[in-house]
């Protein structure tokens, strides 16, 4: 019978999240890992819970600000924003941070789920409110519960994995057919064409092309969220609920 020898962790990583992921551990390991996650858990829905509907935006990192990439992503969060939505995003810098720029620049909130990471992720500094996680499967819950639309915009794996699995929930209908917006043809071009292609294989089925809006167009994007969000949940700006004191919540 096979047995599993100690293992030694990584230094760049989280080493409570290594060690979830490293198998069997003991009973009590068990036992506080889950508390540490349902305390995380709480965490998020107490900071997020008032902000009100939010549209969250993922991408990457790694784009500079005198990237063109990084100024649609500021477009993208003022139009957001201009429409009533607070801006989430993952926090950090790059796309994350030019949408949150753009929030800001309109007047609107912005929202940051930073993940704690050795290297790459910090949290931006155009967030009026924001969270630090140790788990990214936490993290990535959050970014979707209080979330009524979706914008991806140029990424590496983070961002491919937020775009398939918002498409997998609701292909699922585990989560309400919210709209989701591919922005940046030129670089999603290739990736469009792999969808297709699963299409044409019948992996996936040619209706669920439509689960997502490829565009370039700011105006585009807002159009479909107002069409699949605004008017087919039917937000309107009111007052939002208010925190209480004496529970120790609070809001932006």
């Amino acid at each position: 019978m096979l047995r599993q020898k100690p293992r030694s962790f990584s230094p760049l990583v989280n080493p409570e999240e290594e060690a979830f992921f490293a198998g069997p551990q003991t009973r009590w390991k068990e036992f506080k890992m889950v508390v540490k996650v349902m305390l995380e858990f709480i965490r998020g829905f107490r900071m997020l819970h008032f902000i009100g509907p939010c549209v969250t935006v993922f991408g990457s990192a790694r784009f500079e600000e005198s990237d063109p990439y990084y100024q649609v992503g500021v477009k993208v969060g003022e139009r957001v924003s201009e429409m009533g939505f607070a801006v989430m995003t993952g926090g950090g810098p790059g796309i994350m941070e030019a949408a949150n720029r753009g929030a800001k620049n309109a007047g609107g909130k912005s929202i940051g789920c930073n993940i704690i990471l050795p290297f790459e992720q910090h949290p931006n500094p155009y967030l009026d409110k924001w969270m630090n996680f140790k788990y990214f499967f936490v993290r990535k819950v959050l970014l979707s519960k209080y979330s009524f639309a979706f914008i991806v915009m140029p990424g590496g794996f983070g961002t491919l994995d937020e775009f398939f699995e918002a498409l997998t929930l609701i292909q699922t209908k585990v989560m309400k057919r919210f709209p989701v917006v591919l922005m940046c043809s030129d670089f999603h071009q290739s990736l469009y064409e792999y969808i297709q292609h699963l299409a044409e294989y019948g992996t996936i089925d040619k209706k669920d092309l439509d689960l997502f809006l490829l565009t370039d167009s700011i105006e585009e994007m807002e159009q479909h969220i107002r069409k699949f969000a605004i008017e087919g949940y039917g937000l309107k700006r009111e007052t939002p609920v208010q925190p209480s004191p004496i529970l120790g919540e609070d809001s932006i």
